[in-house]
């Protein structure tokens, strides 16, 4: 009798396969349920994510690769000489040093860091030879110099910039360390992008804390932290106060959140609820995240409002004040 009940079963499940329209109908149901996102994209945080998205979407256009795109983006704020967040004319720390912290990563696990170097221009592509051409994930300081050498990175004049060596100077006045938030806290720009196919990439690059302690390092370097990209889900990057941002592992937990069927959003706002949990005088700190699934769709939270961030698609490149933020 089992076996016969097993047969009826079989042939009900085959014939249904030929029943009119079936396939048909099939298939508008999963279009019908599929998320509603936007690809290509590219985000990336802070006033600065704005020319950064325009320089990535120029080289996502030339060379087809998120990845060149992510990359290019970042490259673009490393340069931005106005900047004293990002980069070697970035504010330095308790020394007087300009040290640097970067991280690369793709959809499909590889990935590449620099923490604590001196003297390259470009730490994000230093962080892409890494990834690229060694067996490492991350290489610090006096080692990341010497292979930054070795690849053909130029080492620059070890010298403030101008606007960083008036601010040095006043601050020595009371070497007072006061991060002031939404100023100070938000030392990075990280960008995450999605190609028309689906691949993704992220990128996180930073001059730190400003007048932190030598030797420092923060979230931005730190794969599974400052940023995380897997093609199966989504990507994450944040910002801010980068000790908070570890503790939680924050870019990590947001595309785990996703993979267990989290928004985008959804899962900015759990990480933030979890940092805020793990924190200490939150009040005197900012950090954010965004976020973006393998659909296209997109999310962002933050501590406190103030964080904005600017997002790029075929439509435009715009800058988002973001008034979604933690409320006790």
């Amino acid at each position: 009798m089992s076996q016969r009940r097993k047969f009826i079963k079989q042939s009900l499940m085959g014939s249904a396969l030929f029943l009119p329209g079936l396939s048909a109908a099939c298939a508008q149901t999963n279009e019908k349920t599929a998320p509603a996102g936007e690809k290509p994209l590219i985000l990336s945080t802070w006033n600065h994510g704005v020319p950064a998205n325009a320089a990535g979407w120029t080289k996502l256009n030339e060379s087809g690769s998120i990845l060149d795109a992510v990359e290019a983006g970042v490259r673009d704020t490393e340069l931005d000489l106005t900047n004293l967040s990002v980069g070697l004319q970035g504010l330095p720390d308790r020394e007087g040093i300009t040290t640097l912290d970067a991280s690369i990563m793709t959809g499909d696990g590889s990935c590449g860091s620099v923490a604590f170097v001196r003297q390259v221009k470009h730490p994000i592509s230093l962080a892409r030879a890494v990834m690229e051409k060694t067996p490492h994930v991350m290489l610090a300081g006096e080692g990341a110099r010497q292979f930054a050498i070795a690849q053909g990175f130029p080492m620059e004049e070890e010298k403030l910039s101008p606007n960083a060596q008036i601010e040095y100077d006043k601050w020595k006045v009371t070497s007072e360390y006061k991060p002031i938030i939404n100023i100070e806290n938000h030392d990075t720009i990280g960008m995450i992008g999605i190609d028309a196919n689906g691949k993704l990439a992220g990128s996180c690059t930073t001059s730190g804390l400003a007048y932190k302690m030598h030797g420092r390092v923060g979230d931005s370097p730190i794969i599974g932290a400052g940023l995380y990209v897997d093609d199966e889900v989504g990507a994450a990057t944040a910002t801010g106060l980068g000790e908070t941002i570890i503790r939680i592992c924050g870019s990590f937990l947001i595309v785990e959140l996703m993979r267990q069927g989290r928004t985008p959003q959804e899962a900015c706002e759990e990480a933030v609820k979890r940092l805020v949990s793990k924190t200490k005088n939150i009040k005197d700190i900012q950090a954010g995240f965004l976020a973006v699934n393998k659909y296209g769709e997109t999310g962002a939270f933050a501590v406190h409002p103030g964080f904005n961030f600017a997002k790029a698609t075929a439509s435009g490149n715009v800058l988002i004040d973001s008034n979604s933020h933690f409320k006790p």
